[in-house]
């Protein structure tokens, strides 16, 4: 990846993009904050949240604008942040059991789950208007409608550990299953289909839907939530269910977040480093430039937050909490 200076600005991408490449710039945005995950709005602006600090960040593409929203709720510890269908950003607040959206003045609502235990994690803007979440602790798949309202559904597998959760391109929500070694899929009313994966212990973690039409995820490696995992993979689940393994090339560590990138591959952060996924499943990861401390790169997101990539941005952008920053490749 040969490095060069972008000339390019953000923009939203239109039908007649096609065979985007990164330019191989990595570009820095500094915060005043520990960012976790990203997501962008209809505006074109980052949003992202700030677990440490127990807030919600927001920034334009040009750095400009910053600003923190504190949650209402100490000790909310947000995760997953996400577009919602009524143009507010939507996330898990992990340490509390409860839902936050914030308008794009800042205002937070927040919607509590049925347990202040149940640690909601990932979430997505599913095909029906509803985001729809992974409950990890409680075993359980919610959604809430942008009113508010939450409805929970119980899994055919207890204590599955629902851990992340995509918009499939069949109008369905599909799962990790972290806990049983699952992945599993949801219908708009509820409906769920469990399908194991091929090898034990995989540690089936983010999810997303790709390019082709499939749902990529990535597999976790080492000791996660106290159960030892032989991840370090990125899977292929066609939407009938057949699961394909792809060996990250790396060993050691383990990757954290997937997402569709601008290119049509998928992109996954792992350590100091992002990894680029064809569909065919060649992997290919690139080392990120080291700030104050080494990179340790975590969300990453181009638009569609685990949704078909319909709305996507020509930057890739990952987040580095241990540098307080916002990394991001730019693609012409």
């Amino acid at each position: 990846m040969a490095l060069k200076v972008s000339a390019e600005e953000q923009r939203w991408l239109g039908p007649a993009d096609r065979g985007l490449t990164t330019d191989g710039s990595v570009q820095s945005i500094a915060l005043q904050s520990s960012p976790t995950t990203l997501a962008i709005d209809e505006a074109g602006r980052l949003w992202f949240t700030l677990g440490p600090s127990n807030a919600i960040g927001r920034v334009d593409p040009d750095g400009t604008d910053y600003a923190e929203f504190a949650t209402p709720t100490a000790q909310s510890q947000p995760r997953i942040i996400s577009y919602g269908a009524d143009g507010a950003m939507w996330f898990s607040a992990h340490g509390t059991g409860q839902m936050g959206r914030i308008a794009p003045n800042g205002a937070i609502s927040e919607f509590a789950l049925s347990s202040p235990n149940s640690q909601p994690r990932a979430i997505a803007l599913g095909a029906d208007g509803n985001v729809w979440i992974g409950m990890f602790a409680a075993g359980r798949v919610a959604k809430i409608t942008p009113a508010g309202r939450i409805t929970e559904f119980d899994l055919p597998t207890a204590d599955s550990g629902p851990r992340a959760l995509a918009a499939g391109p069949d109008g369905n929500v599909w799962f990790s299953e972290f806990k049983t070694n699952k992945v599993g899929r949801i219908t708009p009313a509820g409906v769920v289909t469990e399908f194991p994966m091929p090898r034990p212990n995989s540690g089936p973690g983010d999810i997303t839907t790709g390019p082709d039409g499939n749902l990529w995820l990535v597999e976790l490696g080492g000791v996660m939530d106290g159960i030892a995992v032989d991840g370090n993979r990125v899977a292929r689940v066609t939407p009938t269910g057949e699961i394909t393994e792809f060996p990250i090339p790396s060993a050691g560590g383990t990757p954290i977040n997937i997402a569709a990138g601008p290119d049509g591959n998928v992109w996954y952060t792992k350590g100091a480093a992002i990894g680029r996924v064809t569909m065919r499943g060649e992997i290919t990861e690139f080392p990120l430039p080291p700030g104050q401390a080494p990179a340790r790169a975590t969300g990453i997101s181009a638009g569609s937050d685990r949704q078909p990539p319909n709305r996507l941005v020509n930057r890739l952008y990952i987040a580095d909490p241990a540098n307080n920053r916002l990394l991001f490749l730019t693609f012409d």
